[in-house]
């Protein structure tokens, strides 16, 4: 036989592409953000990206060393993760946690399972999980951006970083006005927390609010993600389907009791909403296969996510809704299939 038919793992991309190719594009949809992390954060992040990426490359060449397989850095997908995974972290995390945390990523959230294409979790989501399990103060400690005054308001010393002024998240604000059902405390001349995040809506579109450090300048991720979208390296089935449930959820909380739900605008500009969505969820390899599918992928991302946000403790959500989702992935795909190559077949 002249021709064979090969079987492998995902990711599995209809246009001629190569894996190094897409995730060259995914690196330049994230440049944006990596800008604005390099003029918010200066210095301080921009080597935490570098400290992420390093350590994601060399665990897995390590790896692959061990496994005597050949190396699979040249498809830059290790890079990706470390990115990410930088993105997905306060500013302020002592650069060792970020190597903890890398080296998680990749051995156990990755190469464990065989490499890119066989694991079942997104490997950046997994690290990411696991300093939250392991350094919790650590991983909710949020740096105050450089670029604005430090006398803001609601700032405040770092405890664990003499040098540095952290602030509660837009996302933590509104977590506690729904914990207080909007109302100040009584006899208290006091900002109610749902209107201290109107007033940080135009600085969440920019960036001048704390939080990760990729994922503050809603502006920067949505033109990297329509960056990506114009090149097809992602379809507009995840994104649209996750973010058009966060609005619809929150509109609805936010019209039944204004005071108490923050506006829908501020769940989708806040957290890791943004990144999630263009750059998270639309993994290729633990994102269902079929179109009808990823849109069931997103809207449940989604759904999970503004669960976390409005009833859970957890004033954020993306990272355990991915997750779980991608658990459920294989059983999206069993229910959702892909037609056979030359159509469905007749009869029965």
């Amino acid at each position: 036989m002249s021709a064979k038919l090969r079987v492998s793992p995902g990711p599995h991309i209809s246009q001629p592409l190569s894996t190094r190719r897409v995730m060259l594009d995914v690196l330049i949809g994230l440049v944006p953000a990596m800008v604005a992390a390099g003029v918010f954060f200066r210095v301080r992040g921009l080597v935490l990206v570098g400290v992420c990426v390093v350590s994601c490359v060399v665990t897995e060449w390590l790896c692959n060393l061990a496994r005597r397989q050949p190396t699979s850095v040249g498809d830059l997908s290790a890079v990706v993760t470390g990115v990410i995974l930088a993105f997905s972290v306060p500013p302020l995390l002592p650069w060792w946690a970020a190597v903890v945390g890398s080296v998680f990523a990749i051995a156990i959230g990755k190469m464990v399972f065989g490499g890119l294409g066989a694991n079942i979790f997104n490997p950046a989501m997994v690290g990411r999980c696991f300093l939250t399990a392991c350094y919790g103060l650590l991983m909710t400690t949020w740096m105050v951006p450089l670029t604005i005054p430090t006398e803001k308001p609601y700032a405040v010393m770092s405890q664990s970083n003499p040098d540095a002024i952290t602030q509660a998240t837009p996302l933590a604000w509104s977590k506690q006005a729904i914990k207080s059902k909007g109302q100040s405390p009584a006899g208290e001349n006091v900002v109610p927390a749902a209107d201290i995040v109107s007033g940080q809506l135009k600085q969440m579109a920019i960036g001048g609010v704390g939080g990760c450090l990729g994922e503050t300048s809603a502006i920067a991720l949505i033109i990297g993600g329509i960056y990506m979208l114009i090149r097809k390296t992602i379809t507009w089935h995840i994104p649209v389907a996750m973010l058009g449930t966060v609005f619809v959820i929150g509109g609805i909380t936010h019209l039944a009791n204004p005071a108490a739900y923050v506006s829908p605008l501020a769940h989708l500009a806040g957290g890791g909403m943004l990144l999630g969505a263009f750059f998270i969820a639309t993994d290729p390899v633990t994102s269902p296969l079929t179109k009808k599918g990823e849109l069931i992928f997103g809207a449940g991302v989604g759904g999970l996510t503004m669960l976390i946000r409005l009833v859970g403790e957890y004033p954020e959500g993306v990272m355990y809704a991915v997750l779980l989702m991608n658990a459920v992935t294989p059983l999206v795909d069993r229910f959702v299939r892909l037609v056979p190559a030359g159509g469905k077949p007749s009869g029965k």
